[in-house]
């Protein structure tokens, strides 16, 4: 079995606009790109995938991507949803079996969780859905095959992804994995993620040290 990842990742100086006005343009994108680098990595680290395919048309995204072994593809689209299905259009194309869609916004994402999840038995045909730390929302699809449903990310899209996997033949399950859970769009998850962080001195290294770099600039 094949396993592809599949990130996408909208230009750094869109990113989390949610996120304003307690963090500035600059520590918007500088944010972006050290949470992208920490799911990237921890991707790569993964023993269960076999190849990564960043979505994006952001220079510095793709330059890291690169970096770290991923095939980049061109972002058409103008949606998360869109972006993930240029990548299971590719993963399709290049004979792969299952994609794990991952956000590159989950900066605590831990390797071992992720060979855990594919690891989990699952039919010919099937979506696994991974919830946001809300219960209400989609972080990760695991998709046998990659056309298993056709993403819809968005508000209220744990139920419309299984609501799609019944409705393509798809077999779909809710699976929680913990560090899939928090995606940082809104202030109140900046502030989890900074508890997480100092509970825990591992994980999330780019991340962990901007944040540190932007809590000392700002204490000049």
């Amino acid at each position: 079995m094949t396993t592809v990842a599949i990130l996408p990742m909208k230009p750094f100086d869109k990113a989390k606009q949610r996120l304003t006005p307690g963090l500035g343009d600059g520590h918007r994108r500088v944010l972006a790109e050290a949470m992208f680098s920490d799911a990237l990595v921890a991707a790569r680290r993964a023993k269960s995938i076999d190849h990564i395919y960043v979505i994006t048309i952001d220079r510095t995204a793709a330059r890291i991507a690169g970096g770290y072994g991923a095939t980049v593809i061109d972002d058409t689209g103008s949606s998360h949803s869109e972006a993930t299905s240029l990548g299971i259009e590719q993963a399709i194309a290049e004979g792969a079996t299952r994609a794990l869609l991952i956000p590159g916004d989950c900066p605590l994402l831990d390797p071992t969780e992720i060979d855990e999840l594919l690891a989990y038995r699952v039919g010919e045909r099937s979506a696994v859905i991974v919830p946001d730390r809300h219960g209400d929302g989609t972080n990760a699809l695991l998709l046998t095959p990659p056309d298993a449903l056709t993403p819809s990310f968005g508000e209220a899209s744990r139920q419309r992804h299984f609501d799609l996997a019944v409705a393509q033949g798809s077999v779909p399950e809710v699976i929680e994995v913990p560090s899939l859970a928090l995606d940082i769009d809104t202030p109140e998850d900046l502030e989890v993620l900074q508890a997480a962080l100092a509970a825990n001195r591992g994980g999330a290294a780019h991340t962990r040290g901007m944040l540190n770099q932007m809590a000392r600039t700002e204490a000049r």
